[in-house]
């Protein structure tokens, strides 16, 4: 069979190898029923061999066998075995296919895995499969593309809804098609180019030389406009699959570490009465409304020159922990500034406490939202609410002229710490996780024409960009010649995502992905 991505004659023999593989399809353990799938050209022995007494089932219809030992046929290895047969090339490798569905024991999935590989011999190869080989030979065998083995790795490693919604939308194989039709797009206008290299003397167009170059720099334009449609969505791709990175950011002692505990529901962080606790970074992960987040308590904010309420001086260690918050706060997808409600007794009145150097980086981050802990001190609510419309007011003109980002007032003390119920809350964190969620949901937001390109990955939209740099050197390219070559190079950048492209470089990024 000719292989879809191996040009040399080498590569194409391995997958025309006479080796047939098995594995454990289910994960292992004690279950009800495991799968054991086998894939190759001695599948029929294998079946023959542990099910000597019964002929083969008709193709892709479950019958129920018993299994044997192929060594010795008094050892039944399964009472009630559920067995398939698909044969090739309708099959989801391209090969012949056996299922075994077996009882789900620990000693009966080792008793036919051994029995799979006692039918092994010189003459027919049987061996255990590598990790992903089912997968690799359906791909080389044209049943799925590369931008497909991307979806599958990631349907497999999703752990949120919204990570499962991005994997199944990639597998549909319509990026596949839609790059394949642009390089054969391309292709025919390198063929056009190329021929008015090769025959323009002849005078034999049926359309003039200016008039054909306008044509093929029209559609180049076109599949130029479509790449940035596909890296904006590969960005949202992006985060659903690695997940969204917060920031909790602001001066010592405002609840940052409370608020990280209240709303991962466990201690994560340390917390104490005392100023800079945190010195160094505090990751967790989470799901929040089906999303995948990260979010990193940091050390408290401030300034060389001022002093917290133990007057003591910002010392090395504490330096390095504030340098690292803010190089955090500039890696992550959100910033969540917090500032605090406080009361002064010399002057006897409550203010707003903020490090308002840390704006700057909350003004330079689109998804941003300002919280205000320690509410509950305020006097009433009538008094709460003109302590935030003040501190708006304050941070608006000095800060934000346009558009502040909104300002959550919360209460970590409030939190039920024994019943861990946000739900019933009275400090307001329910609300806040739910603007947490909707600046999730604005990031990743696509236009639902576009809503198949949320499977772009990153080794795709590198890919996509470099086309697009050879389609812009060829609008710009005076040598006609020159210009051929960038559409072929063009071409082979969109062959690539699809694994058509070098057997090497393909060989490289299968390698990748199964090693996951």
């Amino acid at each position: 069979m000719k292989s879809r991505a191996c040009s040399s004659e080498k590569e194409t023999d391995l997958y025309k190898s006479s080796e047939t593989i098995y594995a454990l399809s289910t994960a292992p353990g004690r279950a009800a029923i495991a799968t054991i799938r086998v894939s190759g050209p001695h599948s029929l022995l294998i079946y023959n061999s542990l099910c000597p007494t019964t002929s083969l089932p008709k193709p892709r219809q479950a019958v129920m066998r018993k299994l044997y030992d192929p060594l010795d046929r008094k050892i039944i290895l399964d009472n009630t075995a559920l067995v398939l047969y698909f044969p090739a090339p309708k099959s989801v490798t391209g090969e012949d296919i056996l299922e075994f569905h077996i009882h789900g024991g620990p000693a009966t999935q080792k008793a036919v895995l051994s029995s799979i590989s006692k039918c092994a011999s010189t003459m027919n190869p049987i061996r255990y499969a590598e990790p992903g080989e089912f997968t690799r030979r359906a791909f080389y065998n044209d049943k799925i593309d590369l931008a497909q083995v991307e979806a599958l790795s990631d349907m497999l490693s999703a752990e949120t809804e919204q990570q499962r919604r991005a994997a199944v939308r990639a597998d549909s194989n319509k990026l596949g098609k839609l790059y394949d039709s642009w390089r054969e797009k391309l292709l025919h206008a390198r063929g056009e180019i190329e021929a008015l290299i090769d025959f323009s003397e002849d005078q034999n167009f049926d359309v003039s030389t200016t008039e054909l170059l306008a044509n093929v720099t029209r559609r180049v334009n076109e599949i130029v406009c479509e790449t940035f449609r596909h890296e904006a969505a590969s960005h949202c791709g992006e985060l659903l699959r690695k997940g969204i990175k917060i920031s909790l950011l602001g001066p010592p002692n405002t609840g940052k570490s409370s608020l990280l505990n209240r709303i991962v529901k466990r201690e994560a962080s340390i917390v104490s009465q005392e100023a800079g606790t945190t010195r160094d970074i505090v990751e967790m992960s989470l799901e929040i409304h089906g999303y995948l987040c990260t979010i990193a308590d940091t050390a408290g904010l401030r300034s060389g020159s001022t002093q917290n309420p133990w007057n003591s001086m910002i010392g090395k260690i504490e330096e390095e922990g504030i340098r690292r918050a803010k190089l955090k706060a500039s890696e992550s997808d959100i910033i969540i500034l917090m500032a605090s409600l406080e009361f002064n007794e010399a002057s006897n009145h409550y203010f707003i406490e903020v490090d308002m150097n840390s704006l700057d980086l909350v003004k330079n981050n689109k998804y941003s939202l300002i919280v205000v802990n320690k509410c509950d001190l305020a006097i009433c609510s009538d008094h709460l609410k003109v302590l935030l419309d003040n501190f708006k007011s304050r941070v608006a003109k000095e800060y934000f002229p346009s558009t502040p980002p909104e300002i959550i007032p919360v209460s970590c003390h409030t939190f039920d710490t024994k019943t861990q119920n946000l739900e019933n809350d009275q400090g307001n964190l329910p609300y806040l996780i739910s603007r947490i969620a909707s600046l999730f949901k604005n990031m990743t937001d696509i236009p639902i024409d576009m809503r198949d390109l949320i499977g772009v990955t990153e080794r795709q939209r590198l890919l996509l960009s470099s086309c697009r740099t050879h389609l812009q050197n060829f609008k710009s390219e005076t040598d006609i010649v020159l210009a051929a070559e960038n559409l072929r190079l063009a071409a082979t950048y969109l062959a690539r995502i699809t694994g058509r492209g070098e057997a090497a470089d393909t060989e490289e990024i299968l390698g990748i992905i199964f090693d996951k």
